[in-house]
């Protein structure tokens, strides 16, 4: 399987679970959040990294909406970067097997991880658990948007 391949297999794993399509990435939204999944293709060996960025509405002020600028930004006000052998193509894996740890790892990971941080009450929840750490910054807009 080529590395275009994969992107094409992820891109419809991703559409299946409700993910579209823009920019070269794929994001889903509500009304208080986007979340984008980014592939990056590795600059040191032939593999991905999986960026998973979630933007607040109304963090710092900001009304966020699905521009190549959101999509292509380093970082959101909370992320997460996966590092699977799934993404690498410097190890051999029979395409079917790839295409069965992708959709297990949105199963098990990618999914579950965006759904859980699509409100800002659930981040609120995840983090006073230690699920995720925010950053300091994150936390007191989030306390402010929730007063």
């Amino acid at each position: 399987m080529s590395s275009k391949e994969f992107k094409s297999i992820f891109g419809n794993i991703a559409k299946e679970n409700e993910f579209l399509q823009a920019f070269g990435s794929w994001y889903k939204e509500s009304s208080e959040c986007i979340a984008i999944l980014e592939l990056q293709k590795s600059k040191y060996g032939d593999y991905y990294m999986l960026k998973i960025k979630i933007f607040i509405q109304g963090a710092f002020d900001r009304s966020y909406s699905t521009t190549k600028e959101l999509i292509k930004s380093p970082m959101g006000s909370i992320g997460k970067q996966i590092i699977d052998d799934v993404f690498s193509f410097d190890k051999p894996i029979p395409d079917e097997l790839r295409k069965e740890r992708l959709n297990e790892l949105f199963s098990n990971s990618i999914i579950p991880f965006v759904s859980n941080l699509m409100t800002k009450a659930n981040i609120i929840d995840l983090e006073s658990k230690g699920e995720i750490v925010l950053l300091s910054s994150v936390k007191k807009e989030l306390e402010k948007l929730m007063k």
